[in-house]
């Protein structure tokens, strides 16, 4: 193992599914290297920029960060496929003259990549990429053996659906406060699974596993297994 892979699993977990070896990585995406493919899901760029169109004063270069995070990740992997699971942009409003130009020099600078875009209910609201940044747009249910590619939690008989939306979050105990704090994380169950939101500016949602679910949490830039 080299240097370049030993920072790629830094902080990662392991996890097989259908026969496949997955990497669960601390920056919310999941490494196949087998396939040479990134998946992640939720990315809402633009979010925080359709925020201020709208005149609610939010943190600027959020999308610049999920970028940079993101293209961080392509070169430690060496990936050639990516796989966005739904809600590239988050709203049409955001997709300014600002964002799309930032979005510009990424796809520059990556431009062998072949990218794969599940539609999901933001991008069909939002509108699919521009043709210049050649991003394969696919409907719900995509394949790629073994896995089917969805945007919305569901089941598939064609694969194991491997999906975004919810952005799943654990409620955990704080010691130090009586109170409790949310971590992001990946749910599996027995027919598929959740991915977290790989935007960082999204919201959270607290989900509510089965008994023989598997759960990794992200906590300290770490993917700790808790359940299942």
């Amino acid at each position: 193992m080299d240097g370049t892979q030993r920072a790629i699993l830094h902080g990662s977990a392991p996890r097989t599914i259908a026969g496949e070896s997955l990497t669960l990585l601390p920056q919310r995406a999941i490494w196949w290297e087998s396939a040479s493919t990134l998946l992640l899901a939720d990315l809402h760029l633009g979010k925080a920029a359709a925020f201020r169109t709208a005149g609610i004063p939010v943190p600027e270069n959020t999308t610049t960060h999920d970028l940079a995070t993101l293209s961080e990740l392509l070169d430690r992997t060496l990936a050639r496929r990516l796989v966005i699971l739904g809600d590239f942009f988050h709203a049409r409003s955001g997709r300014s003259t600002h964002i799309e130009s930032t979005l510009d020099a990424w796809r520059s600078r990556h431009s062998t990549l072949e990218i794969l875009l599940i539609r999901g209910n933001h991008d069909q609201s939002s509108g699919d990429p521009p043709a210049h940044l050649d991003m394969n747009c696919l409907a719900e249910g995509a394949s790629l053996p073994p896995f089917a590619l969805h945007h919305h939690p569901t089941t598939d008989a064609s694969g194991y659906v491997l999906a975004g939306h919810i952005h799943p979050a654990i409620r955990m105990e704080d010691p130090g406060t009586r109170g409790t704090i949310r971590f992001p994380c990946f749910w599996f169950g027995p027919n598929g699974a959740v991915l977290p939101a790989f935007g960082r500016f999204t919201g959270m949602k607290v989900v509510s596993p089965r008994r023989d679910d598997a759960v990794f949490v992200i906590a300290e830039n770490e993917v700790v297994r808790i359940g299942g």
